[in-house]
């Protein structure tokens, strides 16, 4: 038995259409189905569709604190 038969290639879901893909070293747009949907999520993330939570002034109060 190949290690591949022993350990089946996990599916997960293209975070961008929703494509079943499998998550395996073959696949270099994992998490993705393709390139188009890796281009389509940075495109989001640089237009600011997509965020982290949170504020931008924690993160200033932060490096502001004195030592």
């Amino acid at each position: 038995m190949s290690s591949s038969q022993k350990n089946p290639a996990r599916i997960v879901t293209c975070p961008t259409c929703e494509a079943r893909v499998k998550w395996t070293p073959g696949n270099e747009f994992r998490p993705f189905c393709s390139e188009r949907c890796k281009l389509i999520d940075l495109g989001s993330w640089a237009d600011e569709s997509h965020k982290i939570a949170g504020s931008s002034n924690d993160i200033l109060s932060e490096e502001l604190k004195p030592d």
